[in-house]
């Protein structure tokens, strides 16, 4: 795992060499173990090693292929590279290196971009063609890893975090509104555009051809719903496992130790279990086990026999971290999750440099609670003109559970979800942002995904919509920042091409599911398939695991913002210059008093706009 970074301008590459040195040192948390560069008047690599596959000096980057004429830099890891490399070998090219990267720079010389097609892993990697004077860039199948881009004053940059851009004396450091505003209903930042004016995400499943100072981005690989009704359940239960076992096999391919994170869900145990790593990783909060999930997961270790690792976060670390944690994420991001996963990375580092997690269940198999709503009810049966006019008023009222229930069901599907996260609606956005900005509807930003699902059911729609923006967006963005702020390298098991494809065929109800059929009171099973193949592969002891329900990583959020410390912390932000500039304060300041007397849950609002404050103090007011 490391971090990249570039930038190409024929034009003016003054200092380039100085001005690369002082990019790579912005990332230099993503490789710690070495640094190297390639320069030659036209273009400026730049590469940060962590080292795990050929430790030696020998795996070092930029890599070349056999006569110089290209050059690689490269993150990630892929865990089929021992197959590509002897196809390329019997090809006739020649290796210089027993790396993983060194197949990426031979096999896009033997396939050009077909190379991607081949790959089985996660990274995000540039090679220059100094004889073409052409850049291809590329971006995992699922965006594990991150790849940035920026055309600002002729010159092109690239790398692994925006942070990386600001040393540039081309880089101009301007706020994107409309992301702000995008933010605030999604929790963070779901397009191409960042924060960053200018600053764009390369998408997943996408590469890149620079050329002659155009920029040409293409799509290599498509997810594709296709349920098989002839396997029976058992059948697909079979087809996780045995393609589950394989895939962390090839997840556990290194020359370092590998560890395994571990909550009381049935994802990061089904991990745990399979990969029979020596060491898990646990965090909590206080003794509240809806907070705290050591005890569990102390107890699951000792069943499978490894020692587990855990650490108790306090309410004044949490909340010190904060802003070393925004700083580390680049954009914003609301999800309160991420801090408590920056301690668990913490913890981690302290004794291997690769762990296992068990993101990216959820989106294949079906697992959020959400996923079992769209089922028809007897209120699903009245005129939809009813429902919508029974919304309406309802949306007047202050939000609980029934009420939001009614609002819901006024609605379609593609109407109201947008994901797993949705904070701020349309109007409420508009009413407490001063500013205007061009931000369109949340239904725009989703409407290019529910086009390619229209004919699918509602769980599908749904698990596509969450695999294209909720889980490359929020969950696998947290996974690589958080991780890489401490040099540790994340793997993620289910988010395999393989596992991928058997995902996409099965059918909803193996997915989403009643315990018991034909008791249409019974509540959903999520994950259903998946938690069966899971039963088969943990102890027995510990057969609660696979219907457990999904806690993540709990923060008590909800709790520490009625509590007088916390609250004057937000409130100090509130009334901040920034907080002026972008918000009607006032308004900010009733939802944080509402919240503190219990009148309404305001926490995820309040929140939400915290981080996006934190943030800017990081990035626009004190650098």
């Amino acid at each position: 795992m490391c971090g990249i970074v570039g930038f190409t301008n024929p034009k003016d590459m003054n200092g380039a060499e100085a001005v690369l040195g002082a990019m790579m040192d912005r990332i230099r948390h993503r490789g710690p173990d070495a640094g190297g560069s390639y320069l030659n008047g036209e273009i400026a690599l730049g590469h940060r090693r962590l080292s795990i596959i050929d430790v030696t000096d020998q795996g070092n980057q930029p890599i070349f292929n056999e006569d110089r004429s290209m050059v690689l830099v490269f993150n990630g890891e892929i865990y089929n590279y021992r197959e590509i490399r002897e196809a390329l070998l019997k090809a006739g090219h020649s290796f210089r290196t027993e790396t993983d990267s060194e197949v990426l720079i031979h096999g896009y010389e033997e396939y050009g971009a077909g190379l991607l097609e081949k790959l089985r892993g996660m990274f995000s990697f540039v090679i220059w063609d100094d004889k073409k004077k052409q850049l291809f860039g590329a971006r995992d199948f699922f965006g594990i890893k991150p790849l940035y881009y920026a055309q600002m004053n002729g010159t092109f940059l690239f790398g692994s975090e925006i942070k990386a851009f600001l040393p540039h004396p081309h880089f101009e450091r301007q706020l994107n509104t409309a992301a702000l505003e995008q933010y605030l209903t999604f929790q963070y930042s779901p397009t191409q555009d960042t924060f960053f004016r200018n600053v764009k995400k390369l998408p997943a499943a996408h590469y890149f051809i620079w050329e002659n100072g155009r920029l040409d981005v293409q799509r290599y690989w498509q997810i594709k719903f296709d349920a098989d009704e002839q396997p029976l359940l058992g059948d697909w239960v079979r087809m996780i496992s045995e393609t589950f076992q394989d895939s962390v096999a090839a997840h556990k391919i290194a020359d370092v130790e590998v560890g395994s994170f571990l909550s009381s869900g049935v994802d990061s145990s089904y991990v745990a279990a399979v990969a029979n790593v020596d060491k898990t990783f646990t965090v909590g909060f206080g003794t509240d086990e809806k907070y705290n999930e050591i005890g569990w997961a102390k107890r699951f270790s000792k069943a499978i026999g490894k020692e587990n690792y855990s650490h108790v976060i306090t309410q004044k670390e949490y909340w010190d971290a904060i802003p070393t944690i925004q700083y580390h994420m680049d954009e914003p991001l609301a999800d309160p999750s991420c801090i408590a996963l920056y301690f668990v990375c913490k913890l981690a580092a302290e004794q291997v440099k690769v762990v296992l997690s068990g993101e990216g269940a959820d989106e294949l198999f079906g697992g959020y609670n959400v996923y079992s709503e769209p089922d028809a009810t007897w209120y699903d049966r009245l005129p939809a003109g009813l429902r919508r006019g029974i919304a309406k008023a309802a949306g007047a009222l202050p939000a609980k559970r029934g009420v939001n229930f009614l609002v819901r069901k006024g609605r379609t599907l593609e109407e109201r979800f947008i994901g797993n996260a949705y904070i701020f609606t349309p109007q409420e956005r508009k009413a407490l942002l001063k500013i205007t900005t061009d931000a369109p509807d949340p239904t725009a930003v989703t409407k290019p995904f529910y086009d390619q699902v229209k004919d699918k059911d509602a769980v599908t729609k749904m698990q596509y919509l969450d695999l294209h923006l909720w889980m490359t967006g929020d969950i696998l963005l947290k996974a690589d920042k958080m991780s890489m702020a401490h040099s540790l390298e994340l793997r993620v098991p289910f988010l395999d091409k393989k596992l991928m494809a058997v995902a996409e065929r099965i059918p909803t109800q193996f997915r989403v599911t009643r315990k018991v059929v034909t008791d249409e009171h019974t509540p959903y099973v999520t994950k259903y398939a998946m938690r069966l193949a899971a039963k088969r592969n943990t102890p027995p002891e510990t057969s609660d695991t696979a219907a457990k329900k999904k806690l993540g990583f709990p923060v008590p959020i909800r709790v520490w913002l009625r509590e007088q410390g916390c609250c004057a912390a937000v409130r100090e932000a509130f009334t901040s210059p920034a907080a002026e500039t972008f918000f009607y304060t006032d308004r900010l300041l009733k939802l944080l008093e509402d919240h503190r007397k219990g009148r309404a849950d305001n926490s995820r609002k309040i929140w939400t706009v915290y981080m996006f404050l934190v943030w800017h103090k990081v990035y626009f007011e004190d650098q």
